[in-house]
């Protein structure tokens, strides 16, 4: 079994990770994925492609429709994932321990979509802080680049690199600075699709459901919306795989019975009286 796939910048060998596994194909809302694109695109060869962001609600689809733009273009795919401890070198290069008791410079998902021209997503960047932020200023101007303290190179971004950064609307950990804020262009907001595109999400991510099933669920996501609730059509998928896997098991014996237990699950108290179902 051959090892993991590395490349030399300056004398220093990095090694690279791999690409995420294609997810779920983005479903409606096409002028979103059209604005993605167009944000990435090139007018002409001195023309840089832009790092949008895009905005929604948990669950809402964000990731998704990123992963469903690289597809389009034929792009590998790496995703980042941002925390309140995400540290400049765990978005650059990290230091680890070889098999020969050497040090080995592993490169991040960011890096490695870099160098080999695939796209990053940087996910909740929102909840990172200025000083990792600061230190991927030059990869998101004209310069394209990032440096390694802990390796002391630079690396330069292949020409195919693509960056978008995922934000929840509802969940900011820290303020962006000004100059990464300017930087994140253009934002992209995505909001809850319509019914009818709800409807083939559910059905799309939960194929073996019962018409019925999808109905109740969908009921509930359009008062859940209405009322600005945090209830997304990523929990109605749950909801309904749990409804089926009920159903399935016989535990209860009908669709009705089997929603309204999985919302029982799922609901805060406060909140269920105002979904309860009636067979």
């Amino acid at each position: 079994m051959s090892g993991p796939e590395s490349v030399t910048i300056d004398g220093v060998e990095l090694f690279l990770g791999k690409p995420v596994d294609q997810m779920q194909s983005w479903i409606g809302q096409r002028e979103v994925l059209m604005q993605l694109l167009a944000a990435w695109s090139q007018v002409e060869e001195s023309d840089l492609p832009l790092n949008p962001r895009l905005l929604g609600k948990p669950g809402v689809g964000k990731t998704t429709l990123a992963c469903a733009a690289a597809g389009e273009l034929g792009l590998d795919i790496y995703i980042q994932q941002a925390t309140m401890d995400t540290r400049p070198e765990d978005l650059i290069v990290s230091p680890v321990l070889a098999p020969d008791g050497g040090v080995r410079y592993m490169a991040s998902a960011l890096v490695t979509a870099a160098i080999r021209g695939g796209v990053l997503i940087l996910d909740e960047g929102n909840r990172m802080s200025e000083k990792s932020w600061a230190s991927l200023a030059p990869l998101l101007d004209h310069r394209r680049y990032v440096e390694s303290v802990v390796a002391g190179v630079r690396i330069h971004a292949d020409p195919g690199f693509r960056f978008v950064t995922t934000m929840n609307d509802d969940a900011s950990t820290y303020e962006l600075p000004e100059y990464i804020h300017s930087r994140l262009m253009p934002q992209i907001y995505i909001d809850f699709p319509d019914e009818q595109e709800e409807r083939a999400i559910l059905e799309g991510h939960v194929p073996f459901a019962e018409a019925e099933v999808v109905d109740y669920v969908l009921s509930f996501l359009r008062v859940a919306h209405q009322r600005d609730l945090r209830y997304t059509a990523r929990d109605g998928i749950n909801l309904v795989r749990y409804a089926m896997k009920m159903l399935r098991r016989k535990d209860v014996t009908d669709s009705a019975a089997a929603v309204q237990c999985a919302m029982e699950s799922m609901l805060e108290a406060d909140e269920l009286a105002d979904f309860e179902i009636e067979s």
